[in-house]
């Protein structure tokens, strides 16, 4: 459970591995190699075995990706993982690449010869990825060739796959089965003249079957593949190891067969299969060319219906959000007694931290590494401390905790951040315009119909009155009970799905300033019909789900207006009402204190 601080690759190996995987290039005649994060999988998170991007590289971010060529290595990045890259890759092996800034494909044609030959594994890669990355390069006669993974002949400890058990996912905390969802979808696929849908997600595949796994660090899911019939019938493609122990929760409607089983079932396929373009390894498409199926390219089946939560899922939900606010309030309490000392370090917060939240006898799992950036370190988005970076915490530094934790009726992310010492009027300032941003997406009403690209500038606005920004998205979704990052839908500019009611986001507005600090205050909040008002429009709004004091320390009150100063009031004494109750009385000394009126 508990959090590790090792990391996979120090940068000074990271130059040997890339000169033998340059050499597996020029015997098999290739110019380069793409090596993604992902795995066939398509997850955000992956097991040991498939961090070939962090072991090649040193980079552990948690999306990008490296264009291996023989006299440049391109580290592609995004916003997020700016400043971090630069720490943990040797800049004279591999170059940073700002990405989606710089795509793929131009920077191909900019850096291989006409008619070069480019591998990948067609495994990690989806078919959107390649179609894109054929027509940006066709031009120039580049040939894209599909090869074995060349990370893999040369990883010789490569740690063997995940095979961890598989347990049911009981129906008082699903609030649907398993029989009525797979109905549900297959009616779906009826009425589209679809017969089969290959699901290849496995967070979709644990919903689907109302299943837990144990495959991926942090996230209770279990890896395989699936088909899904249009008369309700599931083919489940899975190590038979992991689900040994459950046998009797699958129905009559489910059929286990050994994951190496999968491809050939493919060639077994008729009629009208489904798949998703955005997140089925291309491998599966270049098999089912070989059949007599029409292929139709539409989302996965599950990933919407599994984003719009029922009220079983939001009320459980609701209950590890208490749960988690008094482990953090516990935590918060701690901290301002002990951060004044300067003796605390960034492993010691989140140590501290993880115990508190095991304290409840509750937690299966944190929701992913904690992120506990001191001073500088803050800056770093998706900062992740190791043995090498572990920061003293200076009383004067801003502290940014980004957490969570995995209960079984809910999935839990919230970040804070912290004075641990006297702050700057420009620190106030900034951590105000933050703020301001949560507010304002907080309290806001919206049309129904609007997608996250649509009301993701509401959070930034205050920022970008003062020339500010930052460089990620205001809000992820997430699971319950699964992955803390879950699509399809998003608080951003490349959110395009149309919010419903049900849905759970986070809503993270942040600032950062590289070599001084990190400022991001998240809440998870929960897609709802907005009440009646005015011309009595359709509306939605958002109810929020987190309760935890903010630091009231660090916000410049002049630059708030009368309505925002009412919000934080409000959140603070509803904060003290629903989490005041479950402390001690010590604990709740500290709390009555920090949620004083402002």
């Amino acid at each position: 459970m508990f959090q590790t601080f090792d990391a996979p690759t120090r940068p000074d190996q990271g130059p040997p591995r890339l000169a033998a995987l340059r050499n597996v290039l020029r015997q098999e005649g290739l110019h380069g190699f793409i090596v993604p994060r992902t795995d066939m999988y398509q997850g955000e998170y992956v097991a040991p075995c498939d961090e070939r991007l962090a072991w090649l590289t040193g980079f552990t971010g948690s999306a990008g990706f490296c264009a291996v060529l023989q006299d440049i290595a391109g580290v592609f990045i995004d916003g997020r993982y700016r400043v971090q890259v630069t720490q943990q890759v040797d800049p004279t092996a591999f170059t940073p690449v700002p990405w989606p800034e710089t795509k793929l494909g131009p920077w191909l044609v900019e850096n291989l010869p006409d008619g070069g030959k480019l591998g990948f594994d067609p495994w990690l890669h989806t078919k959107a990825e390649i179609d894109t990355l054929k027509a940006a390069t066709e031009s120039r006669g580049i040939e894209l060739v599909v090869t074995d993974n060349l990370i893999d002949r040369i990883w010789t400890d490569r740690p063997t796959p995940p095979r961890g058990k598989v347990a049911p996912y009981p129906i008082e905390y699903a609030g649907e089965t398993s029989e009525a969802k797979c109905a549900r979808l297959a009616d779906d696929l009826l009425r589209k003249g679809i017969r089969t849908s290959i699901i290849t997600l496995p967070d979709s595949i644990c919903w689907l079957l109302n299943i837990r796994g144990s495959d991926i660090a942090r996230n209770p899911v279990a890896q395989g593949f699936a088909f899904l019939h249009s008369d309700g019938r599931v083919a489940l493609f899975m190590d038979p190891d992991k689900t040994a122990d459950i046998d009797d929760h699958f129905g009559p409607m489910v059929s286990q067969y050994p994951l190496e089983a999968f491809s050939g079932a493919m060639m077994t396929l008729t009629g009208q299969v489904a798949l998703d373009p955005k997140t089925a390894p291309v491998a599966i498409t270049r098999l089912l060319r070989d059949t007599d199926v029409e292929i139709v390219h539409q989302d996965d089946p599950c990933i919407l219906p599994k984003a719009i939560k029922n009220a079983v899922e939001i009320n459980g939900t609701k209950a590890a959000h208490l749960r988690d606010a008094v482990a953090m309030v516990q935590f918060l309490a701690w901290l301002d007694q002990n951060a004044p000392s300067g003796d605390l370090t960034e492993i010691d917060v989140v140590k501290q931290l993880e115990a508190f939240r095991s304290g409840s006898n509750a937690l299966r799992e944190i929701s992913f590494d904690t992120i506990s950036g001191a001073g500088p370190n803050g800056a770093v988005v998706h900062y992740r401390v190791s043995e090498d970076t572990n920061r003293r915490i200076t009383p004067g530094d801003l502290l940014l905790v980004d957490s969570g934790g995995q209960y079984l009726d809910g999935t839990t992310d919230i970040t804070r951040t912290i004075a641990t010492g006297s702050v700057t009027g420009d620190q106030k300032a900034c951590f105000t315009r933050v703020l301001q941003g949560m507010i304002a997406m907080s309290r806001l009403r919206f049309p129904r119909g609007l997608a996250g690209r649509d009301i993701d500038a509401i959070a930034r606005y205050p920022l970008w009155l003062d020339g500010r920004d930052y460089d990620h998205g205001t809000g992820h979704g997430v699971g319950v009970y699964l992955s803390v990052h879950e699509g399809p839908q998003r608080l951003a500019r490349t959110g395009e799905v149309a919010l419903e009611p049900g849905m759970i986001l986070s809503n993270e507005p942040g600032y950062y300033r590289e070599g001084a600090f990190g400022i991001r205050l998240e809440n998870l909040i929960v897609v709802q019909d907005a009440p009646a008002l005015g011309d009595n429009r359709d509306q939605l709004c958002f109810e929020t789900l987190t309760w935890v004091p903010i630091d009231t320390r660090l916000i410049d009150l002049d630059l708030l207006g009368p309505a925002e100063k009412d919000w934080i009031n409000g959140y603070h004494a509803e904060v003290l009402a629903l989490i005041g109750p479950r402390l001690e009385a010590e604990t709740l000394s500290w709390l009555r204190h920090t949620c004083a009126p402002i």
